[in-house]
């Protein structure tokens, strides 16, 4: 069996999401998946004095916090984040400085990676999101699989981001467009797909 680990970092929801429907894709295509949040760095003043940080927190406090063994145990996995100034969010970010040690060890090699991403307005930062996500990759060594324009949900009104999935949330948590939805489950089909046909090819 194909392990899937979609793990993400989300204040406000629509990350979760989307995420939600990664990792319900991947399990519909036979992987077993484990749904991972990041840990939170926000000082908790901080999260208690937005009202929808704090009622995501809240209702997300049951999702594991994912570890250094979530990556070693994939063989495909998918990084969520919301976009800071065109960067991945701190939290996911310090995350992947924590990999040194399994990347040392070439744990991290020939893992499939795929990442998607969210944004309050159009053009505001998401493919340049995805890109500095993929240099991290690069390091590890590890097989970036973007969605392109490889299916018609690519070409829908909504999406068309071939880099990865995307959101325009206008400020509004929770608020991920039914394309978007359907992008990101696309990507986690996609990326389920080639690991596992490349687990089947190593093992022959």
């Amino acid at each position: 069996m194909t392990n899937v680990a979609v793990i993400y970092y989300s204040s406000t929801g629509n990350i979760h999401k989307m995420a939600e429907a990664a990792a319900a894709e991947a399990e519909k295509a036979g992987a077993e998946v484990r749904l991972r949040k990041v840990a939170e760095l926000a000082p908790k003043s901080a999260v208690e004095a937005n009202e929808a940080w704090a009622a995501h927190a809240a209702a997300t406090e049951d999702v594991p916090e994912a570890t250094l063994d979530d990556l070693v145990w994939a063989d495909a996995i998918l990084f969520g984040t919301p976009t800071r100034f065109g960067l991945p969010a701190a939290q996911l970010k310090q995350f992947l400085d924590t990999t040194g040690g399994i990347w040392f060890q070439g744990k991290l090699t020939n893992k499939v990676v795929s990442s998607f991403t969210s944004t309050n307005n159009a053009h505001g930062g998401q493919e340049s999101t995805i890109l500095a996500l993929n240099n991290t990759f690069y390091h590890w060594g590890a097989i970036i699989v973007p969605p392109g324009f490889t299916d018609p949900v690519q070409f829908e009104k909504a999406n068309g981001n071939p880099y990865g999935a995307s959101s325009v949330t206008h400020n509004q948590p929770g608020n991920v467009h039914p394309d978007n939805l359907a992008a990101v489950a696309y990507q986690a089909r996609r990326a389920t797909g080639i690991a596992t046909a490349l687990k089947i090819g190593l093992s022959a």
